[in-house]
């Protein structure tokens, strides 16, 4: 069997003894049906993972016997931040599973003009932390160390405005230029990527007053859930780690 890899937020250090949520606990015990002895891997996010030992194991309750630091290092040399107009039903999650395989750095849903996803700030609360679970359980099976920050949803003329050193751009299917034109100006790329009708005209404009450049991935216009995957392999595979 493959040993199951965990995220914990907790400190790990050689030695420790690390109390799993219920959550883990019930999935090691109950689904994986594992006992104390069997092998697990933690990482908490900040570089690293470690080896560990099952102990302590009751139905809804295991501990791990933390061992040995391996210094793994999967994470690409190119940096890419994605902001994505949010998208209704389980969109936004096949999204933020697929980019944080596919490397990407950080993720900020955007409300835009063609945003049909109403959230009051309870329910945005609710589903940030959900985002950023889904992230986390893609670094699980994807044995990446370092967990992509997923922010809170903001409108898309706050989100433009941030100035930063990275090669902005923004995807829009009646541009001409292709990334393979473009010269890589920056390890760290902002990809900005519409919803379900994608941007509007005066989105495009502002984006553009700001440094973004407009990107087209190829003759076919793409779905919102498929667009940014494409965009991030052919990063990847250009400037990355893919290829």
């Amino acid at each position: 069997m493959r040993i199951p890899r965990l995220y914990t937020p907790q400190a790990l250090a050689s030695g420790s003894l690390i109390d799993l949520d219920e959550g883990s606990s019930r999935h090691l015990v109950s689904v994986l049906r594992m006992s104390a002895g069997q092998q697990v891997i933690l990482f908490n996010g900040l570089g690293g993972e470690y080896s560990g030992e099952l102990s302590n194991v009751r139905k809804n309750t295991a501990s791990v016997s933390v061992s040995k630091f391996i210094d793994s290092d999967r994470e690409s040399p190119l940096k890419v931040h994605l902001a994505i107009g949010v998208s209704r039903g389980d969109r936004m999650d096949w999204i933020v599973q697929k980019a944080t395989e596919l490397g990407v750095c950080s993720i900020t849903p955007l409300f835009t003009e063609r945003t049909e996803v109403k959230l009051n700030a309870e329910r945005l609360d609710k589903k940030n932390r959900h985002w950023q679970q889904v992230a986390i359980s893609a670094c699980e099976q994807c044995q990446r160390t370092l967990v992509p920050l997923v922010s809170p949803a903001i409108p898309l003329t706050q989100w433009v405005a941030v100035d930063n050193d990275s090669l902005k751009l923004v995807l829009h299917h009646r541009a001409d230029k292709r990334l393979t034109a473009l010269n890589k100006d920056s390890n760290l790329v902002s990809l900005l990527v519409g919803p379900e009708g994608g941007l509007s005209d005066s989105e495009i404009d502002l984006s553009l007053s700001y440094g973004f450049k407009p990107l087209a991935l190829g003759p076919r216009v793409l779905r919102t859930e498929t667009a940014p995957l494409a965009a991030l392999s052919i990063l990847q595979s250009l400037w990355g780690d893919m290829g």
